[in-house]
Protein backbone atom coordinates (compact mmCIF):
# COMPACT_ATOMS: atom_id res chain seq x y z
CA UNK A 1 0.00 0.00 0.00
CA UNK A 2 2.56 2.58 1.27
CA UNK A 3 5.18 1.67 -1.66
CA UNK A 4 1.94 1.85 -4.42
CA UNK A 5 1.22 5.45 -2.97
CA UNK A 6 4.48 6.68 -3.10
CA UNK A 7 5.24 5.62 -6.37
CA UNK A 8 1.79 7.41 -7.89
CA UNK A 9 2.92 10.55 -5.90
CA UNK A 10 6.18 10.68 -7.09
CA UNK A 11 5.14 10.07 -10.86
CA UNK A 12 2.28 12.62 -10.24
CA UNK A 13 4.71 15.24 -8.62
CA UNK A 14 7.58 14.72 -11.76
CA UNK A 15 5.60 14.37 -14.38
CA UNK A 16 2.63 16.54 -13.60
CA UNK A 17 0.16 14.17 -15.55
CA UNK A 18 -2.92 15.73 -16.85
CA UNK A 19 -4.44 12.42 -17.19
CA UNK A 20 -4.49 9.28 -15.18
CA UNK A 21 -5.45 5.72 -15.11
CA UNK A 22 -4.66 2.80 -12.92
CA UNK A 23 -5.08 -0.20 -15.16
CA UNK A 24 -6.06 -3.73 -13.68
CA UNK A 25 -5.68 -7.43 -14.25
CA UNK A 26 -9.24 -8.20 -14.57
CA UNK A 27 -7.95 -11.71 -15.64
CA UNK A 28 -4.66 -12.44 -15.18
CA UNK A 29 -3.91 -15.40 -17.68
CA UNK A 30 -6.93 -14.91 -20.33
CA UNK A 31 -8.37 -17.82 -21.91
CA UNK A 32 -7.81 -16.57 -25.23
CA UNK A 33 -4.29 -16.94 -24.63
CA UNK A 34 -4.08 -20.12 -22.76
CA UNK A 35 -6.00 -21.71 -25.54
CA UNK A 36 -3.88 -20.69 -27.72
CA UNK A 37 -0.74 -21.70 -25.57
CA UNK A 38 -1.60 -24.30 -22.82
CA UNK A 39 1.60 -23.26 -21.23
CA UNK A 40 1.04 -19.53 -21.04
CA UNK A 41 2.03 -19.01 -17.07
CA UNK A 42 1.15 -22.02 -16.26
CA UNK A 43 3.71 -22.15 -13.99
CA UNK A 44 2.63 -19.66 -11.87
CA UNK A 45 -1.01 -21.95 -10.94
CA UNK A 46 -0.18 -23.59 -7.51
CA UNK A 47 0.20 -27.65 -8.07
CA UNK A 48 -1.17 -27.56 -11.69
CA UNK A 49 1.11 -29.18 -15.04
CA UNK A 50 2.09 -26.91 -17.94
CA UNK A 51 -1.30 -27.42 -19.36
CA UNK A 52 -2.94 -26.16 -16.52
CA UNK A 53 -6.97 -24.25 -18.04
CA UNK A 54 -7.89 -20.54 -17.62
CA UNK A 55 -9.35 -19.32 -15.08
CA UNK A 56 -7.20 -20.92 -12.26
CA UNK A 57 -5.99 -18.52 -9.44
CA UNK A 58 -2.12 -17.56 -9.64
CA UNK A 59 0.33 -17.75 -6.71
CA UNK A 60 -0.12 -14.97 -4.71
CA UNK A 61 2.18 -13.18 -1.48
CA UNK A 62 -0.43 -13.84 1.46
CA UNK A 63 0.62 -10.91 2.64
CA UNK A 64 -0.29 -8.76 -0.89
CA UNK A 65 -3.67 -10.15 -1.50
CA UNK A 66 -5.16 -8.32 1.18
CA UNK A 67 -3.50 -5.11 0.12
CA UNK A 68 -5.03 -4.91 -3.55
CA UNK A 69 -8.87 -3.85 -1.98
CA UNK A 70 -7.40 -1.23 -0.12
CA UNK A 71 -5.00 0.15 -2.94
CA UNK A 72 -8.09 0.57 -4.86
CA UNK A 73 -10.36 1.89 -1.95
CA UNK A 74 -6.97 4.69 -2.04
CA UNK A 75 -7.06 5.78 -5.66
CA UNK A 76 -11.21 6.01 -5.63
CA UNK A 77 -10.98 8.41 -2.76
CA UNK A 78 -7.97 10.86 -4.37
CA UNK A 79 -10.43 10.42 -7.24
CA UNK A 80 -7.91 8.54 -9.74
CA UNK A 81 -9.43 6.79 -12.37
CA UNK A 82 -9.28 2.75 -12.73
CA UNK A 83 -9.38 0.63 -15.67
CA UNK A 84 -10.08 -2.84 -16.90
CA UNK A 85 -11.32 -5.32 -18.88
CA UNK A 86 -13.48 -8.46 -18.81
CA UNK A 87 -10.70 -11.61 -20.23
CA UNK A 88 -8.19 -9.19 -20.34
CA UNK A 89 -4.79 -8.14 -18.65
CA UNK A 90 -3.96 -4.89 -17.40
CA UNK A 91 -1.06 -4.99 -20.37
CA UNK A 92 -4.15 -5.27 -22.58
CA UNK A 93 -5.70 -2.31 -20.78
CA UNK A 94 -2.20 0.08 -21.05
CA UNK A 95 -2.12 -1.11 -24.87
CA UNK A 96 -6.35 -0.20 -25.65
CA UNK A 97 -5.82 3.42 -24.01
CA UNK A 98 -2.54 4.01 -25.57
CA UNK A 99 -3.70 2.55 -29.38
CA UNK A 100 -6.61 4.94 -29.20
CA UNK A 101 -5.59 8.13 -27.95
CA UNK A 102 -5.26 10.42 -30.24
CA UNK A 103 -4.95 13.70 -28.31
CA UNK A 104 -2.44 13.70 -25.70
CA UNK A 105 1.27 12.12 -25.16
CA UNK A 106 1.02 8.55 -23.27
CA UNK A 107 3.34 7.17 -20.94
CA UNK A 108 2.95 3.81 -19.53
CA UNK A 109 4.50 3.29 -16.35
CA UNK A 110 5.06 -0.78 -16.09
CA UNK A 111 8.19 -3.28 -15.29
CA UNK A 112 6.76 -5.67 -18.01
CA UNK A 113 9.21 -5.54 -20.30
CA UNK A 114 6.05 -6.72 -23.11
CA UNK A 115 4.93 -3.09 -23.45
CA UNK A 116 7.62 -2.04 -25.26
CA UNK A 117 5.73 -3.30 -28.10
CA UNK A 118 2.85 -0.18 -27.48
CA UNK A 119 5.69 2.49 -27.84
CA UNK A 120 5.38 4.94 -31.34
CA UNK A 121 5.60 8.35 -31.96
CA UNK A 122 2.44 8.84 -34.34
CA UNK A 123 -0.32 9.83 -34.43
CA UNK A 124 0.46 11.33 -30.36
CA UNK A 125 4.25 9.99 -29.16
CA UNK A 126 3.62 6.61 -26.60
CA UNK A 127 6.38 5.76 -24.22
CA UNK A 128 7.40 3.52 -21.69
CA UNK A 129 8.58 4.22 -18.62
CA UNK A 130 10.35 0.40 -17.94
CA UNK A 131 10.54 0.19 -13.85
CA UNK A 132 11.34 -3.12 -13.93
CA UNK A 133 14.26 -2.56 -11.35
CA UNK A 134 12.37 0.17 -9.31
CA UNK A 135 11.61 3.71 -10.16
CA UNK A 136 14.82 5.42 -8.95
CA UNK A 137 16.31 3.25 -12.30
CA UNK A 138 13.85 3.48 -14.60
CA UNK A 139 13.87 3.66 -17.98
CA UNK A 140 12.37 6.21 -20.28
CA UNK A 141 11.85 4.41 -23.54
CA UNK A 142 10.43 5.27 -27.45
CA UNK A 143 10.76 3.54 -30.51
CA UNK A 144 14.53 5.00 -30.66
CA UNK A 145 15.56 3.67 -27.53
CA UNK A 146 13.92 0.04 -27.63
CA UNK A 147 15.50 0.07 -31.46
CA UNK A 148 19.47 0.76 -30.03
CA UNK A 149 18.67 -1.28 -27.26
CA UNK A 150 17.11 -4.46 -28.70
CA UNK A 151 18.77 -4.20 -32.26
CA UNK A 152 15.23 -3.95 -34.02
CA UNK A 153 14.22 -1.86 -36.70
CA UNK A 154 13.44 1.76 -35.70
CA UNK A 155 10.83 2.47 -38.18
CA UNK A 156 8.69 -0.13 -36.31
CA UNK A 157 10.33 -0.38 -33.25
CA UNK A 158 7.48 -2.06 -31.05
CA UNK A 159 5.58 -4.30 -33.45
CA UNK A 160 9.59 -5.69 -33.55
CA UNK A 161 10.05 -5.72 -30.21
CA UNK A 162 6.90 -8.56 -29.88
CA UNK A 163 8.25 -10.56 -32.68
CA UNK A 164 11.94 -10.62 -30.85
CA UNK A 165 10.10 -11.75 -28.08
CA UNK A 166 7.63 -14.83 -30.24
CA UNK A 167 11.07 -15.57 -31.56
CA UNK A 168 13.45 -15.50 -28.16
CA UNK A 169 10.27 -16.83 -25.34
CA UNK A 170 10.20 -16.09 -22.44
CA UNK A 171 10.40 -18.47 -19.37
CA UNK A 172 8.63 -16.19 -17.02
CA UNK A 173 5.60 -16.00 -19.10
CA UNK A 174 5.76 -19.60 -20.17
CA UNK A 175 6.70 -18.69 -23.38
CA UNK A 176 9.23 -21.54 -25.25
CA UNK A 177 10.27 -19.48 -28.05
CA UNK A 178 12.27 -20.94 -31.19
CA UNK A 179 14.74 -23.87 -29.94
CA UNK A 180 18.69 -22.29 -30.53
CA UNK A 181 17.21 -18.83 -31.51
CA UNK A 182 18.42 -15.84 -29.17
CA UNK A 183 17.76 -12.64 -28.29
CA UNK A 184 20.76 -11.33 -30.78
CA UNK A 185 19.54 -13.33 -33.47
CA UNK A 186 15.64 -13.03 -32.96
CA UNK A 187 16.54 -9.30 -33.62
CA UNK A 188 18.61 -9.76 -36.44
CA UNK A 189 15.86 -11.50 -38.25
CA UNK A 190 12.68 -9.22 -37.60
CA UNK A 191 15.14 -6.80 -38.84
CA UNK A 192 15.16 -8.64 -42.04
CA UNK A 193 11.48 -9.18 -42.65
CA UNK A 194 8.51 -6.08 -42.69
CA UNK A 195 5.93 -8.22 -40.58
CA UNK A 196 5.70 -11.11 -38.67
CA UNK A 197 3.67 -12.38 -41.59
CA UNK A 198 6.69 -11.82 -44.32
CA UNK A 199 8.90 -14.14 -42.07
CA UNK A 200 6.60 -16.49 -41.46
CA UNK A 201 6.25 -17.31 -44.89
CA UNK A 202 9.89 -17.34 -45.81
CA UNK A 203 10.02 -20.41 -43.63
CA UNK A 204 7.95 -22.32 -46.06
CA UNK A 205 9.80 -20.23 -49.15
CA UNK A 206 13.09 -22.15 -50.06
CA UNK A 207 14.08 -19.49 -52.36
CA UNK A 208 14.13 -17.14 -49.90
CA UNK A 209 17.97 -16.06 -48.91
CA UNK A 210 17.09 -13.85 -45.82
CA UNK A 211 16.97 -17.31 -43.88
CA UNK A 212 19.72 -19.38 -43.71
CA UNK A 213 19.60 -23.23 -44.11
CA UNK A 214 19.93 -23.88 -40.30
CA UNK A 215 17.60 -21.01 -39.23
CA UNK A 216 14.74 -22.34 -41.05
CA UNK A 217 15.15 -25.76 -39.86
CA UNK A 218 15.19 -24.29 -36.34
CA UNK A 219 11.94 -21.99 -37.59
CA UNK A 220 10.41 -24.91 -39.23
CA UNK A 221 10.16 -27.32 -36.17
CA UNK A 222 8.71 -24.70 -34.12
CA UNK A 223 5.99 -24.63 -36.67
CA UNK A 224 2.79 -25.44 -34.51
CA UNK A 225 4.34 -22.73 -31.57
CA UNK A 226 5.06 -20.16 -34.56
CA UNK A 227 1.55 -20.63 -35.77
CA UNK A 228 -0.57 -19.35 -32.47
CA UNK A 229 2.07 -17.56 -30.69
CA UNK A 230 0.86 -14.21 -31.95
CA UNK A 231 -2.56 -13.35 -30.20
CA UNK A 232 0.03 -14.38 -26.79
CA UNK A 233 2.38 -12.16 -26.80
CA UNK A 234 0.80 -9.01 -28.96
CA UNK A 235 -0.86 -6.57 -26.71
CA UNK A 236 -4.38 -6.42 -27.36
CA UNK A 237 -5.17 -2.67 -28.87
CA UNK A 238 -9.50 -3.23 -29.24
CA UNK A 239 -10.25 -4.77 -24.99
CA UNK A 240 -13.60 -3.71 -23.81
CA UNK A 241 -11.79 -1.21 -21.34
CA UNK A 242 -14.14 0.62 -18.99
CA UNK A 243 -12.93 3.11 -16.73
CA UNK A 244 -14.81 3.57 -12.95
CA UNK A 245 -14.94 7.96 -13.94
CA UNK A 246 -12.94 10.46 -15.90
CA UNK A 247 -9.36 10.12 -16.42
CA UNK A 248 -8.73 13.55 -15.77
CA UNK A 249 -6.42 13.78 -13.25
CA UNK A 250 -8.43 16.07 -9.96
CA UNK A 251 -6.02 19.14 -7.90
CA UNK A 252 -7.94 17.29 -4.54
CA UNK A 253 -9.46 13.98 -3.95
CA UNK A 254 -12.77 13.09 -4.63
CA UNK A 255 -13.43 12.62 -1.05
CA UNK A 256 -10.83 13.58 1.33
CA UNK A 257 -12.72 12.48 4.32
CA UNK A 258 -12.69 8.91 3.36
CA UNK A 259 -9.08 9.55 2.22
CA UNK A 260 -8.12 10.91 6.18
CA UNK A 261 -10.02 7.41 7.28
CA UNK A 262 -8.22 5.53 5.48
CA UNK A 263 -4.70 6.88 6.35
CA UNK A 264 -5.40 6.74 9.60
CA UNK A 265 -6.70 2.98 9.56
CA UNK A 266 -3.42 1.82 8.02
CA UNK A 267 -0.97 3.48 8.86
CA UNK A 268 0.19 5.70 5.86
CA UNK A 269 -1.02 8.98 6.18
CA UNK A 270 2.62 10.60 5.27
CA UNK A 271 2.54 8.55 2.13
CA UNK A 272 -1.47 10.05 1.46
CA UNK A 273 -0.22 13.36 2.30
CA UNK A 274 2.96 13.07 -0.41
CA UNK A 275 -0.10 12.03 -3.26
CA UNK A 276 -2.14 14.48 -2.15
CA UNK A 277 0.51 17.26 -2.53
CA UNK A 278 1.43 15.49 -5.85
CA UNK A 279 -1.81 16.21 -7.18
CA UNK A 280 -2.37 20.07 -6.38
CA UNK A 281 1.32 20.91 -7.62
CA UNK A 282 0.22 18.90 -10.86
CA UNK A 283 -2.48 20.74 -11.61
CA UNK A 284 -0.66 24.09 -10.66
Amino acid sequence: MRGFTDMVARLVADRRPTRLVACLDLDWRPAFRVEALPSYKAHRVPGEPETAPAGLPEIVPDNLEPQIPVILDVLAAAGIATGGADGYEADDVIGTLAAGERTDGVLAVSGDRDLMQIVRDEPVPVRLLYVGRGLAKAEHLGPADVSEKYGVPAGRAGEAYAEMAMLRGDPSDGLPGVAGIGAKTAATLVGRFGSWDELRAAVDDRTDTRLTPPVRSKLAAAAPYLAVVEPVVRVAVDAPVRLDRSDVLPATPADPDRLVALAERWGIASSIERLVKAMAKAAA
